[in-house]
């Protein structure tokens, strides 16, 4: 006889709790326990149970399919572990997890969006998610309560229905004081400048698109003649040097804009070449705005007149907006997360390792996905309406980003050297990023080495293996040539994927999200739309035709409202690295746990003793200040 001590209590979802009658029984190839009543008919919060009996499968019985217990653990933990390692010699535990994953089989069910994009998870409504991937109680009251209020909050309610144009730029400046943070503050001041300009393509909320230029492109027809390289010789030598750097919007070419409030809008396709000088700074010294040269599509310089350079580099930051919104951030961290997830929850039982590890990764993020679709995407969602690359242009760039999309691009350490940025001074994102990837990569090394003793044993699971199966066939459409792993062979093939799925879902994900208010909030640095063609000859540009080209008030603020509801905390946030609810009991994946925390608590004091001498603090990557998962 031996004892088995259970522990089960309630999870942190709204309506996790419930009223009915809990019962829980043990199960095992000799026989089964009575079913012990938990508690009466109030709401149950948690339960103690000691039952005798040999058995090798635990099975929770309760009335109420809403109830979600959070923790079920028994003290002889190691006989669930066992059903994994040995489960050919288990019948039983090989019966049971097929149940459960047979479950959870109908709760996850793929559903193509649209075709050509990441297949998302069938759901008809919030309620309509299985009750584990909801919001909490306190997520699920404060989210739709901050998307309602934003605009109040940001006190431009009686601006949203505003269709009129920007007349003057004092109007601008009195909408965006009405809610400042200390780095929209420094955009403000400092937008027009060549060098900030620079900068955001190291530490704004697009640093992926940045790569060095070690030969021009054909249609960027850029001579020595035309450029001015700060007293630095020729356009060649400071290409062989690593000075030159190249970001390249050929996605957005022929995109059809958008029409916002009966007004066409214009999306452009950018070229912008970019040098670092002696003191590093990075400083753009030639803007082509359309992919094709033509006449009427000419080459802009610093040394042109002060507004023809200026509408130039505001054509390009609004292409930025396209391209960091529907690829950098909804596509490659958003989308792609919601894959992982939902292939996780179908393929991969409670009991496997890889659960355990990734699960916490998960959170919220199959909610956050649908309201997305919901509120943002979708016919009459905001980024439909508002931006210029919304509705039809939406689906062309999400369709093309997916298709150029390279495994090396998502693994961080791959994507910086086939780049050629691993020198540039002043890349915060990529410096502390590759901190981090590391931090994770030694986590996960650790955890997966202690279940994965061999290659031979990674290419016996066969749950491991229909995990990454399904995320090749519905994330990247079965497209070999993204490089996706069609499945694991090694334990080092799968270490490295795992480690880009939590990078992805944490890091990546804040340093692409969180600072979008601090960027965007000041509509001249990040405007979602454009509203008059570029200019086709020099000299003609003035104040009054960039404001005339500026999104119409309305436009603003519902971007404005936009980026700052993604950018908000969430009262209840999980850090990295941080487990509301233990999955593992194992002494080393604890001690590893620990371990992690420790390393990525080190991080935060170097990344925040740095910050303090810097004029422009990079925060994105503070494991203290980004979350564990894609949850806004």
């Amino acid at each position: 006889m031996v004892n088995y001590e259970v522990t089960v209590s309630t999870g942190n979802l709204a309506f996790a709790a419930t009223f009915n009658n809990v019962f829980i029984k043990l199960v095992g190839t000799d026989g089964e326990s009575k079913r012990t009543w938990l508690k009466g008919a109030l709401q149950f919060t948690d339960g103690t149970v000691s039952l005798k009996y040999p058995s090798l499968h635990l099975n929770v019985l309760h009335a109420s399919s809403s109830w979600q217990y959070k923790q079920i653990q028994t003290v002889l933990w190691f006989f669930l572990q066992a059903l994994r390692v040995s489960e050919d010699n288990h019948h039983l535990g090989r019966y049971s997890r097929q149940m459960e994953l047979d479950q959870r089989e109908k709760d996850y069910r793929w559903h193509v969006y649209v075709e050509g994009i990441p297949h998302c998870m069938k759901s008809t409504d919030p309620l309509s998610l299985p009750c584990e991937i909801r919001f909490s109680f306190t997520k699920t009251t404060e989210f739709p309560y901050t998307a309602a209020t934003g605009l109040t909050e940001l006190q431009l309610k009686g601006l949203a229905d505003c269709k009129k144009n920007w007349t003057n730029i004092d109007d601008i400046n009195r909408v965006f004081c009405s809610k400042q943070t200390e780095i929209s503050d420094y955009v403000h001041e400092h937008w027009k400048e060549d060098a900030f300009f620079g900068y955001q393509y190291l530490n704004g909320v697009n640093p992926m698109l940045i790569r060095r230029c070690s030969a021009l492109p054909d249609n960027f027809a850029v001579t020595d003649d035309m450029v001015s390289l700060h007293g630095q010789g020729s356009l060649r030598n400071e290409m062989k040097k690593g000075n030159i750097f190249l970001c390249d919007y050929k996605r957005l070419d022929g995109v059809k804009a958008n029409i916002i409030n009966l007004k066409k809008q214009y999306l452009m396709a950018p070229l912008v070449l970019l040098h670092k000088t002696p003191d590093d700074k990075l400083m753009p010294v030639a803007i082509q705005l359309k992919q094709t040269p033509a006449d009427d599509n000419p080459i802009f310089f610093p040394t042109d007149s002060e507004y023809d350079w200026l509408m130039a580099k505001i054509f390009v930051r609004s292409a930025d907006f396209s391209e960091h919104q529907l690829n950098v951030h909804l596509l490659r961290t958003h989308l792609l997360a919601e894959v992982f997830a939902v292939s996780l929850l179908r393929n991969v039982p409670m009991v496997h390792p890889l659960y355990k590890l990734l699960i916490p990764y998960t959170r919220y993020t199959l909610q956050i996905n649908y309201l997305a679709r919901s509120l943002l995407i979708s016919e009459t969602g905001v980024f439909t309406q508002f931006a210029a690359s919304g509705g039809e242009g939406m689906m062309t760039i999400l369709k093309r980003s997916l298709s150029s999309m390279r495994y090396s691009s998502l693994c961080l350490p791959d994507d910086i050297a086939e780049r050629g940025v691993e020198a540039v001074p002043n890349f915060y994102y990529r410096d502390d990023g590759l901190k981090l990837w590391d931090i994770i990569q030694r986590f996960v090394q650790g955890v997966l080495s202690f279940y994965y003793k061999n290659d031979a044993e990674v290419q016996k699971d066969s749950e491991l293996q229909k995990w990454i199966s399904d995320i090749f066939e519905h994330g990247f459409l079965s497209q070999a040539s993204t490089g996706i792993p069609q499945s694991f062979t090694t334990v080092a093939e799968l270490v490295k994927f795992v480690t880009m799925v939590i990078f992805t879902c944490s890091g990546q994900h804040s340093a692409v999200n969180t600072g979008q208010y601090d960027y965007g909030s000041w509509m001249p640095n990040t405007p979602i739309s454009l509203q008059l063609p570029p200019p086709t000859t020099k000299g003609k540009t003035s104040k009054a035709t960039m404001l005339q080209t500026f999104p119409d008030v309305n436009t603003t603020v519902q971007g404005m409202a936009t980026m700052w509801l993604l950018s908000k905390q969430s009262s209840d946030f999980v850090p990295l690295g941080q487990y509301p609810e233990d999955h593992f009991s194992e002494k080393i994946p604890c001690k590893l746990i620990k371990d992690f925390q420790g390393e990525l608590e080190g991080l935060s004091v170097v990344i925040k003793a740095r910050n303090k001498k810097l004029e422009v603090p990079y925060t994105y990557m503070d494991p203290r200040e980004l979350e564990n998962s894609v949850a806004i």
